[in-house]
């Protein structure tokens, strides 16, 4: 029986947080140990250069998110885990992909609409300002990330379905063009179970609002952190609405329905917030406390982590580069003998 492709990147700009963990880290990392799924894992650093051109970011959120990976228990065996920039194939079918997709679908894109509306908004003459080529053709990147290894599931967050279909008709584009099924048309596939976790201002968990909790901080700034969660002025012994808080919503995630269920009659007893706070720290910081002394570690290992991902662009490539040279031969760019 044929594997199922299933293919994620996870794009090196900013340090993991608890929100990450929850809505993409650990769904994937269990989705790599399943013997059914052929799992892809690439660091999208490619596409950390659209918005950050900090070359010391760049390097540290490469080693800090492949550590987190790691730590966490991604089966590197079963799952094929690489860097996007190792894989040479992927710019030059990026470049074959740009060659069949139409601009018109490109000035579709939210990212690039977003950019326009914000210059209109500023009353800039010049609506394409500040908007590079990367920004403008990241969705066609990303298509070439999943049309290389032709992933049949691409699991996204909502607002990634339209570069999903974009792949799809980029695909679609070429198979017609050169008569032939180069390409399996992806699908996308939206996990409605996976929560988008409250930071500490009470707004989605994001790197834009510096609301974080990153992943591996010390106890001590963990503590800190989990203190500065905004709660209302409701005192200890009134009843709480646990729907509402985002200290209620963390500590559920990571909790069993057992201690989610015990936690939400505490709410409705009386729960003093910082009685709550100190329960949520606790609580993470068990539950994080192995990984943390693995993530650690690996980060004064990093020749370690640099050999896990080699291999892995070993695997990556050996599909890879056979692919690629059938569709030069297929465009006309074969060798001649």
């Amino acid at each position: 029986m044929q594997k199922t492709r299933v293919l994620t990147g996870i794009t090196t700009s900013g340090t993991p947080h608890l929100g990450n963990y929850v809505g993409a880290i650990k769904p994937a990392i269990e989705a790599s140990q399943d013997p059914n799924v052929q799992s892809y894992y690439f660091l999208a650093d490619l596409h950390s250069l659209i918005k950050c051109q900090d070359p010391k970011r760049v390097q540290e959120s490469r080693l800090e998110i492949a550590a987190t990976w790691l730590a966490l228990g991604l089966d590197t065996d079963n799952a094929i885990f690489y860097r996007q920039s190792d894989i040479p194939e992927i710019p030059e079918l990026t470049w074959m992909l740009s060659c069949v997709c139409a601009k018109g679908l490109m000035n579709r894109a939210h990212a690039y609409k977003a950019a326009v509306a914000d210059n209109e908004s500023a009353g800039q003459q010049d609506l394409d300002k500040g908007v590079t080529m990367g920004l403008f053709g990241y969705p066609v990147l990303m298509a070439a990330d999943i049309l290389m290894f032709n992933a049949n599931k691409v699991p996204v967050g909502r607002d990634q379905i339209q570069h999903i279909e974009m792949a799809r008709d980029m695909a679609g584009r070429f198979n017609h063009l050169y008569k032939g099924q180069y390409f399996t048309l992806p699908e996308a596939v939206v996990d409605g179970r996976v929560q988008v976790l409250g930071g500490l201002d009470g707004r989605k968990m994001s790197k834009s609002y510096n609301n974080t909790i990153p992943l591996f901080v010390s106890e001590k700034k963990l503590l800190k952190l989990v203190r500065k969660i905004k709660t209302n002025s409701l005192e200890p012994g009134e009843p709480k609405n646990p729907e509402s808080c985002t200290l209620f919503q963390i500590y559920s995630a990571f909790a069993t329905q057992e201690e989610g269920a015990d936690m939400r009659r505490r709410y409705l007893e009386g729960i003093g917030w910082g009685e709550a706070k100190d329960a949520l720290f606790d609580y993470l910081n068990m539950h994080l406390r192995e990984p943390r002394e693995r993530y650690l570690a690996l980060m004064e290992d990093p020749g370690h982590i640099e050999a896990v991902l080699q291999k892995g662009a070993e695997r990556a490539r050996a599909e890879a580069a056979p692919f690629m040279d059938r569709l030069r031969h297929v465009v006309g760019l074969g060798r001649f003998i």
